[in-house]
């Protein structure tokens, strides 16, 4: 669905892939070459490519949410829905005014399930360690202020 408040809105195609971490960066770059190809089989010029590394479940992603914003898309193209974000793409995909194209859809709701369980035990255990790695700089910062008082 194209902007109806604007009909002679040119298409602009945005390939999106994102990785959880930039340990996978080798991994972005082929995810985004993949889905820049996909798009140039069925014939759509890519406008932007857009790489993130970022979690799928962190919801503050700035390439995305400027992607979001600008409304200049008129089609997010990417590999797995799960490249776009890990919970809310139902969401995503009715506010934004434009096409969401998932190349590679989920066809066995047992494996989205368990992706999904995945990510919410591996978010879980992110949150976990970066919350002990931020009360040891606490200490650090209170130790460092205490001495030199």
């Amino acid at each position: 669905m194209i902007d109806e408040d604007r009909p002679d809105k040119k298409e602009h195609v945005i390939v999106y892939a994102r990785v959880s971490s930039s340990e996978n960066k080798q991994n972005l770059e082929t995810q985004a070459q993949r889905v820049s190809q996909f798009c140039n089989a069925n014939g759509w010029v890519v406008h932007e490519i857009i790489k993130e590394c970022a979690s799928g479940l962190n919801d503050n992603r700035p390439k995305l949410q400027k992607i979001l914003k600008e409304n200049l898309a008129t089609k997010i193209v990417v590999e797995h829905k799960d490249r776009l974000t890990r919970f809310g793409f139902e969401y995503i995909k009715t506010l934004f005014n434009g096409e969401i194209i998932v190349i590679n859809e989920v066809t066995y709701e047992e494996d989205d399930l368990m992706q999904d369980f995945v990510s919410l035990v591996t978010s879980f255990c992110a949150r976990l360690y970066g919350k002990r790695r931020s009360n040891r700089k606490t200490e650090q910062i209170i130790n460092e202020l205490t001495s030199n008082g």
